[in-house]
């Protein structure tokens, strides 16, 4: 049987320059809600940039619902996006109804802003389920713990994608500190050289747990390593939501067109510790965590908003209102307690179970009898 090799890049450009990011991250809307023409990424519509400030309002009551919940004993752990919320709206409204998104463990918000029920997306960090939700349904994949691995799974379904001949755009998220894995150098390499429609976003927030980002690379910027794959990289304020769905949807809408995969960095921070169960004092200065409070996304967008009159008290209320209703309801998904089955622990692993979880079920459930026989006789 003859078979058929995939479409490889196309020949590189004559002056390779042109896949170099800029020196300085694209801004559209500084830290006092100012406004910045730019004459490559023009400024959303107001209508996208409401959108955007509802999804970040919504998005930081999340993660504040979410902290109080860890500290109730409700959720395991949680891997806060505080300060973050920009590039997480922003990855979730820039994509397609029929394209996907691979998020990582600290990307919830961008999940729930796919269409992922709040508590659907918290199972994982509750510790019941690898995944609460229908990754088929959303178009979202599951969320992952282990750094860079979802990258190879993305380039392996938008490859798929091209092979059926759909014109599905994958998203992939990641960390700063996934940039040091193995796994995202085979990733960027193969869907540069397959040419796979993927957008590769990285969110520096300078730190990979304790490790500072000077200790990560030494290369200029995180977007100029996309040259080494002959892929194009760019870089922008991953505090401004505006700058973010310029350049990630024109990444987006370039994969869609046959360009390729692109590199796209976000300078952000990450505000809170790595998770519940991190001390960051340990590794960074207080003052250093205070400076990034002035370039906070939330108030960015609210003083640009405000300042051009898209925005008022009223409506700043039916936001606030709205994004209580969804903690409410975060809060009491996650009070009622899981019917769990142990032999769920067996059921899920292969289509058929073979002869050796059958036994291990076996002797779980033996112990598991003997365990509640036990409990009754002590009762009476």
């Amino acid at each position: 049987m003859q078979q058929t090799t995939p479409a490889m890049s196309p020949p590189r450009d004559e002056d390779p320059r042109a896949l170099l990011p800029r020196d300085e991250p694209v801004r559209l809307i500084d830290e006092t809600g100012a406004a910045h023409g730019d004459a490559d990424y023009p400024m959303p519509a107001d209508e996208l940039l409401g959108r955007a400030y509802r999804g970040l309002v919504e998005g930081r009551r999340i993660n504040d619902q979410a902290n109080a919940l860890v500290r109730q004993g409700r959720l395991a752990v949680y891997p806060s996006s505080h300060g973050q919320e920009a590039c997480q709206i922003a990855a979730s409204m820039v994509l397609g109804e029929h394209d996907w998104l691979f998020p990582t463990y600290r990307d919830s918000v961008a999940v729930i802003a796919r269409g992922v029920s709040p508590a659907d997306a918290m199972v994982l960090l509750k510790g019941d389920w690898h995944s609460g939700y229908d990754p088929q349904e959303h178009r979202v994949a599951p969320q992952t713990t282990p750094l860079a691995t979802q990258l190879l799974h993305a380039v392996g379904f938008a490859q798929a994608a091209k092979h059926r001949g759909e014109d599905t755009v994958v998203l992939a998220l990641c960390g700063d500190g996934s940039t040091s894995e193995g796994d995202f150098h085979e990733a960027l390499n193969f869907a540069a050289v397959f040419h796979v429609p993927v957008v590769f976003f990285v969110q520096n927030n300078e730190f990979a747990i304790s490790v500072p980002l000077s200790r990560q690379t030494a290369a200029p910027s995180l977007a100029h390593k996309a040259i080494g794959y002959g892929v194009p990289g760019q870089r922008v304020d991953g505090n401004d939501v505006a700058a973010l769905l310029a350049v990630l949807g024109e990444a987006v809408d370039r994969a869609r067109a046959g360009g390729g995969p692109s590199l796209i960095e976000a300078h952000t921070y990450r505000m809170q510790a790595h998770t519940n169960a991190d001390d960051d004092t340990r590794y960074r200065e207080r003052a250093e965590v205070q400076a990034w409070v002035a370039k906070d996304p939330l108030t960015r967008l609210r003083a640009h908003l405000t300042a051009r009159g898209l925005l008022d008290d009223a409506r700043e209320q039916e936001l606030a209102d709205g994004a209580e209703t969804i903690a409410a309801a975060l809060r009491d998904a996650l009070n009622t307690d899981a019917d769990l089955d142990p032999e769920d622990l067996f059921r899920f692993v292969h289509s058929a179970r073979t002869p050796q979880l059958q036994e291990q079920w076996h002797r779980l459930r033996d112990e598991l009898e003997r365990s509640a026989a036990s409990t009754e006789g002590g009762d009476r």
